[in-house]
């Protein structure tokens, strides 16, 4: 106990209470952009994940994810229960501080990863399908990736991947795993036929603003020691997102003749996304290019998204998807140790090999999400069924399945 220091766990569990509110703060975000009937239905899926998430990270999601490696690719069931996981600290993953205080500063990131998913299948999905690839995805994709990434003895983690707060673990295998859930749902009934339009605007900036406020505690509560790294993250997530936001405006306000309420928000997020990995390791100029790619590439990607007619519902896999995967190549050209000593270097300060190892570690998080998504969804479909029927997606699932609604007025 004579290691633990006071203001690092101080700052831990702050940023850990932090990332707790981005779940909620998420359903508002979606909640907002889905119709009224179906509002309550998407901000039930992140309380939801809230309560399931900490209780699977409890029994064994911390395990698999960080416990004593097993081959470079899982980390086994050796703290099944938080068995051996107390107030000593862990010098493996945060030496100052209490190693339970670091499991649920990391439960909170394997929580809001499922929920992130869940825009894409949003207003169609069963929630007996939902609550089941919630549980499997969590244990066979996030919880091996995070070991990759970030365990001990983790195969990317050993090759030098770099991914400060998420990038790889949260945002693509999320987005990658959206854009399969929404091709294997189809599309929604009447989409294209009839009016699908957001039902309330300003619950979803409302869900915007409290996103990046929690942020702060996902990327600067990152650097785990209340010290020089957790201000540079701080700094540069937030200008990352302001960037963003006024490039996705700019662009969509060029493309529709508009400044886009919802388009600022929006690009907010994607500024977000594409600083997570970057956060702990770049300036704050490369801050201000994170978050324009973020913004230009996100809006891109989801016009083309739309035209290929994928029900992406509410565009995870064009905010997290692709702003992960520029967010984890941008660290592999930007990175500096000017920065953070203890990381490597990147493309733009001499060290082109960094950008091929994020690159690896890119492809991999796409390939494992995909496949695994693909293999949960179809396997459950076969015993569960993943839509509801047409009635009750016609009804909305506020009554169709949770006999509730958002609105009495």
């Amino acid at each position: 106990m004579e290691n633990i220091n006071a203001g690092d766990t101080a700052w831990l569990l702050a940023s850990a209470a932090l990332v707790m509110l981005m779940t909620p703060a998420l359903g508002f975000f979606y909640g907002g952009l889905v119709r009224r009937k179906n509002v309550l239905a998407t901000i039930m899926h992140s309380f939801f994940i809230l309560c399931l998430i900490s209780v699977q990270w409890v029994l064994w999601g911390y395990s698999l994810a960080f416990g004593p490696d097993h081959g470079g690719l899982i980390g086994g069931l050796d703290w099944l229960s938080l068995r051996g996981v107390g107030q000593t600290p862990n010098p493996d993953y945060a030496p100052t501080v209490p190693h339970l205080g670091f499991m649920v500063f990391q439960m909170m990131f394997a929580v809001i990863t499922p929920a992130l998913i869940t825009g894409a299948f949003a207003e169609r999905k069963r929630f007996k399908a939902f609550v089941v690839f919630t549980l499997l995805w969590a244990t066979f994709v996030y919880d091996p990736v995070a070991h990759w990434v970030w365990g001990t003895g983790g195969w990317l983690k050993m090759l030098g991947t770099l991914d400060f707060a998420g990038g790889t673990v949260v945002h693509i295998t999320s987005g990658v795993s959206a854009l399969v859930a929404a091709l294997v749902l189809g599309r929604r009934k009447g989409l294209g036929l009839e009016p699908i339009e957001p039902h309330d605007a300003t619950m979803t900036v409302l869900g915007a603003s409290l996103l990046w406020f929690g942020w702060f505690g996902f990327n600067a509560g990152s650097a785990i020691n209340a010290g020089g790294l957790a201000a540079n993250a701080f700094v540069v997530t937030n200008t990352a997102a302001a960037m963003a936001a006024l490039t996705w405006m700019t662009v969509s306000w060029l493309h529709k003749g508009a400044p886009s309420v919802l388009g600022a928000a929006a690009g907010a997020v994607a500024g977000l996304v594409a600083i997570t990995p970057a956060s702990g390791y770049v300036d704050v100029s490369a801050a201000i290019l994170i978050g324009l790619g973020a913004g230009t590439f996100c809006y891109v990607g989801i016009q083309l998204t739309k035209r290929l007619k994928v029900d992406d519902a509410l565009d995870v896999f064009g905010v997290h998807g692709i702003g992960g995967m520029w967010g984890a190549l941008a660290t592999g050209i930007f990175a500096t140790v000017a920065v953070n000593a203890g990381a490597a270097d990147g493309l733009a300060f001499g060290n082109p090999a960094q950008l091929g190892v994020q690159a690896v570690a890119v492809l991999a998080s796409v390939t494992y999400s995909a496949v695994m998504t693909f293999v949960i969804l179809k396997l459950i479909d076969v015993f569960v069924g993943l839509r509801v029927p047409e009635d009750e997606e016609v009804l909305g699932l506020d009554a169709s399945q949770h006999r509730e609604a958002a609105y009495t007025i």
